[in-house]
């Protein structure tokens, strides 16, 4: 029952060229930036990450992303990554938009077992009608687009049919941990992290503050150890600022 790891290299020993990895954060909150550094680090590449947004640059998946480890995002909002739309507009990467909500269930879906399901975001849009560029060409045309999706009326509205996301691993960011994987965000660090860590078949938690198991009570955890498979404490973590504004 005791899931902590020693390091985060060696949580993300085991992970291959190829696979597909759930994390989570919003911005630069949230975001297991340890565990990321320890993938570039272990030298996966081919990966298809399914986060709400792709890092920025020079930070989480941002130094994945520098470094053409990425071959597909599924994501929502990718404005904040020059790197990114560089990537993504010259054929080199390939891109799912997601709308946001739906992004966070189609993670919540897979993680409860639920293959897939209806909302009406994206109806009447490409999102469900398709042609959205997944792939560019590099010359400004459109490699590859996506397909149309299932639609269906419930009580005289139309709906679109999203699948639920597994990824092969999950990797989050945590205030507490225990032994036993319980979690526990602080603040708007519950983000993605708590569908994303429910989504993984291998689900790896950096922990900032590492108790014994009894310590969380039980009301508090957000996340149930049941679904995570490793622990790794990392100790108090910055979080930087995105966008910096000041006044005149």
């Amino acid at each position: 029952m005791d899931k902590v790891v020693a390091s985060a290299a060696e949580a993300v020993a085991d992970m291959p060229n190829g696979a597909s990895v759930a994390v989570g954060g919003f911005g630069l909150v949230g975001v297991p930036e340890i565990l990321i550094d320890a993938v570039l680090a272990q030298g996966a590449t081919d990966l298809e990450i399914v986060s709400n947004n792709c890092g920025t640059d020079g930070f989480g998946l941002g130094v994945l992303l520098e470094k053409h480890r990425i071959r597909r995002t599924i994501s929502s909002y990718v404005g904040s990554n020059k790197e990114f739309a560089r990537q993504y507009l010259s054929g080199e990467l390939e891109v799912e938009l997601t709308p946001q909500g739906t992004l966070a269930e189609r993670l919540r879906a897979g993680g409860a077992g639920i293959p897939a399901f209806f909302t009406p975001a994206g109806v009447g849009t490409q999102v469900a009608d398709g042609g959205l560029p997944l792939r560019y060409d590099g010359s400004g045309g459109i490699a590859v687009s996506s397909p149309p999706k299932e639609t269906r009326d419930f009580d005289g509205t139309t709906y679109v049919m999203e699948r639920g996301i597994v990824a092969d691993y999950a990797l989050v960011h945590a205030w507490k941990g225990d032994r036993h994987g319980n979690l526990v965000f602080h603040a708007s660090a519950r983000n993605f992290n708590p569908p994303a860590a429910t989504s993984g078949r291998i689900t790896i938690a950096q922990v900032e503050e590492l108790v014994e198991p009894g310590e969380i009570g039980p009301d508090d955890i957000h996340t149930p150890g049941i679904h995570v498979q490793r622990v790794v404490h990392v100790g108090k973590v910055t979080v930087g600022i995105e966008q910096r504004t000041v006044r005149a």
